[in-house]
């Protein structure tokens, strides 16, 4: 299945939305399966979710259920058990491997506003000729220090004078990413101190972080939605 985090919704933790998401289970009707054990647990499987704060047009999941459901009817029906916000767009019934195996990428959308397009365009030059950029972010296992170069496949800088949800900002400066899958992963705020580090580049508001993609990687650098590998030519569902 692929979801949404939109608007206010994008700062639902990964622990709120999971729970959310179990209740929006009970609430449809969905029979699903559970683990064996002493303590038995929905079998629901999480790709690679965004950080807290990230809005997303393509977060993705796998559940098990004990019997035969329509892909569409149970699209339409956790859709509207959620809360607006969080948004089931596409199922498809799985036909075999993992859907975690398909997760080679992402493609995501920064708006920083009141930053200058120019100077962006150029710290993204900086960024690009470098052969490694070394920053640091806390983990789980403390302070870490790690590439944010390598992992970034594609990065463009370009200008707009409106961001997409509305809110008149002039200046308006849009980084577009593409950034491989790797451990330990880089996020979009990595590449943002990235660009700190080799162009002194600090966004005097906070910027606002869009997922628009995530899936295979083909040699041309282009994104596959990981479910089409399972569709048998039907559409389903979106809105």
């Amino acid at each position: 299945m692929r979801y949404a985090k939109r608007g206010p919704l994008r700062f639902t933790s990964h622990r709120d939305f999971a729970r959310a998401f179990e209740r929006a289970l009970r609430r449809a009707g969905v029979p699903i399966a559970f683990s064996q054990g002493f303590t038995p647990h929905p079998k629901i499987s999480y790709a690679s979710a965004a950080p807290t704060g990230v809005a997303s047009e393509a977060e993705y999941l796998e559940i098990g259920l004990r019997e035969p459901v329509d892909p569409a009817a149970l699209r339409a029906a956790l859709d509207s058990a959620l809360s607006p916000g969080l948004d089931v767009l596409d199922a498809v019934e799985a036909t075999g491997g993992s859907l975690a195996d398909r997760i080679e990428a992402s493609r995501w959308r920064i708006e920083l506003p009141e930053v200058d397009p120019d100077v962006l365009g150029a710290a993204v030059a900086a960024f690009t000729a470098a052969e490694e950029i070394q920053v640091e972010r806390m983990t789980k296992q403390g302070r870490r220090t790690f590439d944010a170069r390598a992992a970034v496949i594609a990065i463009d800088a370009s200008a707009s004078s409106e961001t997409p949800s509305g809110a008149a900002a002039v200046p308006c400066a849009i980084l577009e990413l593409v950034v491989r899958q790797v451990t330990p992963s880089v996020r979009p705020d990595d590449v943002l101190s990235g660009l700190r580090v080799v162009a002194d580049l600090e966004p005097p508001v906070t910027p606002k972080v869009i997922r628009l993609a995530q899936g295979t990687l083909t040699a041309q650098g282009e994104i596959v939605d990981p479910l089409d590998a399972d569709r048998d030519g039907a559409a389903i569902g979106e809105h």
